[in-house]
C-alpha cells in the first residue's frame, strides 16, 4: 500500500489536490486502500478541463436554432396506425427491443428515504413506482407473448436498496432472468476553485454524471454486449419517475423502423408557451433539445399556421435507441455541464463544511446531447394524459398528487 500511497501523493502534488490525503490517517485499511485507488484512477485532466469552462457553456448555446416537424399519434389514419404497429409488433415478438429505465435518483425531493422507484404515490394497490413500470412489462407479455428484458440504472448510492427491493418484492413476479442491474457512472465534486471535494467518509464526493451518461455505463457494465448478444437491436430508454411510461410501444418502434431512422423520441405539446420544459428542435440543422433558457419570448410564443407553439414538442425523456446508435454514442463522451449544488465535505482540517447556498461544482452529460451526432430523429407526438405523468415534486406540479390523478384516469380506477 506504500506503494500506492507515494503514487498517490505524486499525482495529487501534480495537480494541487494534496488535500484529498489529509484525512487518510484516520481512515481504516479498507477506506484507505479505497481512497488510494480513487485518486489513481480519477483523471484530474478531464476534473481540470471541466472547471476551466464553467460559465463559458454560453457560447455551446449560440447556433441557428428551427423548429422541428413530428408525426402527431393522434392525428394518425387507422391505417397509418395498423402499418406502423404491425412493424414494431413483429420486432417486439422477435425478441428485438429491450426496456431500459434510469432510476439512480433518490426519493428526497419526495421526502422519501430510499431509491425513487421504491416511492409509493398513494393509490389503494400501494404499488411502489417499480411495480407500476414492472406492470408495463407484463402487459405487454400478455399481449405480445413475450419478455421484454428489462435493464435498470442504479447509481452506487441506491443500487443495492434497489436490488433489495426487487427481491424482497420477488421481481414483482417478473422473471428474474430478464430484469438487469447496472450502475450510473460518476464524476467527482469540486469547489469554486476547483477544488475535489473530500466527502464526509474521507472518501473523494462523487456525483452521478446525468442521464448522458448512461451511453458510456452501458458499454462499460458490458449491456451493449448483452443486448446484442440477446439479438436486441432496440432500446426504449425512460426515466423512472415517469408513472404513465409507455415502454413497450410497437408505434414509435414501428415508426424508427420505417423511418430508418436511429432515434426516435416521444413528444407531448407544451402546456403553454412558458411551460420550463426542454422541445425538440433543429439546431444548426441537426435534432437537438434546448433549454426554455435558451429560446426567446418572441420564440417560445411563435405560432405556425396552424396556430399551434413553432416550438411546442416538449422532451419528456422517452427516448427509442437503436443498440447500433448506443454504441457509436458510447465511443465518445458527451459534453458535461457543471451545475451549482450544496454540499457537505470535509476541508483539509477535517471539519464538516455545510451550506445553506449552493458552494460546489457537479458535472453531468445530458442524454439529448447525443442526438446532434445524427442527421435526424422520429418524433411521436403522444397525449399528455395517456403517457405523461412525472412525479418530481412533493407538492404542487408534477407530484404524486397529480401523477396518481392522472394514472387513475388512464387506468379508470375510481
Amino acid at each position: 500500500m506504500e506503494e500506492k500511497y507515494l503514487a498517490a501523493e505524486k499525482i495529487l502534488k501534480k495537480y494541487g489536490q494534496e488535500h484529498l490525503l489529509s484525512q487518510y490517517d484516520k481512515l481504516d485499511d479498507e477506506k484507505k486502500a479505497k481512497l488510494l485507488d480513487e485518486i489513481l484512477t480519477l483523471d484530474f485532466n478531464q476534473i481540470n478541463e471541466l472547471f476551466k469552462r464553467i460559465g463559458k457553456t454560453e457560447d455551446e448555446k449560440n447556433g441557428e436554432i428551427e423548429p422541428v416537424g413530428c408525426t402527431d399519434k393522434s392525428a394518425m389514419s387507422k391505417e397509418e396506425l395498423e402499418h406502423y404497429e404491425s412493424i414494431g409488433l413483429k420486432a417486439i415478438k422477435e425478441g428485438k427491443l429491450a426496456a431500459v429505465t434510469m432510476a439512480g435518483g433518490q426519493g428526497t425531493r419526495l421526502g422519501h428515504n430510499g431509491p425513487k422507484g421504491t416511492f409509493d404515490i398513494g393509490l389503494d394497490s400501494h404499488k411502489p413506482i417499480f411495480e407500476i413500470l414492472c406492470d408495463t412489462l407484463k402487459d405487454a407479455q400478455k399481449k405480445y407473448g413475450v419478455y421484454v428484458m428489462w435493464y435498470i440504472m442504479t447509481s452506487n448510492e441506491n443500487n443495492d436498496a434497489t436490488v433489495k427491493f426487487f427481491e424482497d418484492h420477488n421481481y414483482f413476479d417478473y422473471p428474474k432472468d430478464k430484469v438487469m442491474f447496472f450502475r450510473q457512472g460518476e464524476l467527482p465534486m469540486v469547489d469554486t476553485n476547483g477544488k475535489v471535494l473530500l466527502g464526509e467518509d474521507g472518501l473523494i464526493k462523487l456525483a452521478a454524471d446525468g442521464h448522458g451518461g448512461i451511453f458510456l455505463s452501458m458499454k462499460k457494465n458490458g449491456i451493449i454486449y448483452d443486448m446484442k448478444s440477446k439479438g436486441i437491436e432496440w432500446a426504449f430508454i425512460g426515466g423512472v419517475d415517469n408513472v404513465l411510461v409507455n415502454m413497450v410501444d410497437p408505434v414509435i418502434l414501428g415508426l424508427a423502423i420505417d423511418k430508418k431512422v436511429l432515434v426516435a423520441g416521444k413528444s407531448v405539446i407544451k402546456a403553454g408557451p412558458h411551460e420550463k420544459v426542454g422541445v425538440f428542435c433543429k439546431k444548426n440543422g441537426k435534432p437537438s433539445v434546448v433549454e426554455y433558457s435558451e429560446i426567446s419570448k418572441e420564440m417560445a410564443e411563435a405560432t405556425n399556421e396552424n396556430g399551434e407553439l413553432k416550438y411546442g414538442e416538449s422532451h419528456i425523456l422517452c427516448n427509442l435507441f437503436s443498440v447500433k446508435a448506443i454504441e457509436e454514442i458510447s465511443k465518445n463522451t458527451l459534453p458535461y455541464h457543471s451545475a451549482f449544488k450544496k454540499a457537505k465535505y470535509l476541508d483539509k482540517d477535517g471539519n464538516l463544511i455545510t451550506s445553506d447556498k449552493p458552494n460546489a461544482y457537479k458535472f453531468e452529460a445530458f442524454l439529448f446531447d447525443a442526438f446532434d451526432s445524427l442527421d435526424d430523429i422520429a418524433i411521436l407526438r403522444v397525449k399528455r394524459e395517456e403517457e405523461f405523468a412525472p412525479v418530481k415534486n412533493a407538492e404542487g406540479v408534477d407530484s404524486p398528487e397529480t401523477a396518481r390523478k392522472l394514472y387513475k384516469e388512464f387506468h379508470k380506477i375510481d
